[in-house]
């Protein structure tokens, strides 16, 4: 694997590791395993408050928000079907980047213009020895990654459509988010926006 950056300690960026053919081709992917697990809003725990992105997932198992809390399930939460598959493509990347077992989780984030997301910790999974893996689709994004505690000091850099970032080992658990995205800046996603794609391994 070519042309990797180090943004901080055990974070790694590949600029364009996708072409733009096959942004085309895993954007086509994307979007026909959506109509199987359609988009929705997910709320904020306790006070209900509708999150700025729409989501969904594919794998075995699925991040979910709602009042209760955050968690992993195996269903969707409005059609209580089983999650599609995860993309061969995401499979060879996450093999590209982490040693077997594979992921369970993809997480699927649609940021249309005005969405963001907080800084935070992906630490709802019971298995943190792997990498979490980003995959950008569409608009380019300015993503914030900092330390394992919160309020330390933070790094930002510009992703854009087909780039993949990874953070494992001593930024595994590092907080991160989305503070903006630029629309307009790229015309892959339908009615414009950013697709983040978000590979996971929740079960030890």
């Amino acid at each position: 694997m070519v042309g990797k950056i180090t943004i901080a300690p055990d974070v790694f960026l590949w600029r364009e590791y996708f072409s733009p053919l096959q942004q085309k081709q895993l954007l086509d992917d994307v979007l026909a395993r959506l109509e199987q697990a359609p988009l929705y809003r997910p709320v904020m725990p306790g006070n209900a408050k509708p999150f700025s992105v729409e989501e969904s997932n594919f794998g075995s198992l699925g991040w979910v928000s709602d009042k209760a809390g955050y968690r992993y399930q195996p269903t969707h939460p409005v059609t209580a079907k089983a999650w599609p598959a995860i993309s061969p493509a995401l499979l060879a990347l996450w093999a590209a980047i982490n040693a077997p077992p594979p992921p369970e989780c993809c997480l699927v984030n649609l940021y249309r213009a005005g969405a963001r997301m907080g800084l935070h910790q992906d630490r709802d999974e019971q298995d943190v020895s792997a990498a979490v893996i980003g995959v950008s689709l569409g608009d380019e994004a300015l993503f914030r990654i900092g330390g394992a505690a919160r309020g330390g000091r933070t790094a930002s850099v510009v992703l854009a459509s087909g780039d993949v970032i990874a953070f494992g080992g001593t930024a595994r658990l590092a907080y991160h988010g989305i503070d903006r995205i630029r629309p307009g800046t790229s015309r892959l996603v339908p009615g414009g926006g950013r697709l983040s794609l978000t590979l996971r391994r929740v079960s030890v």
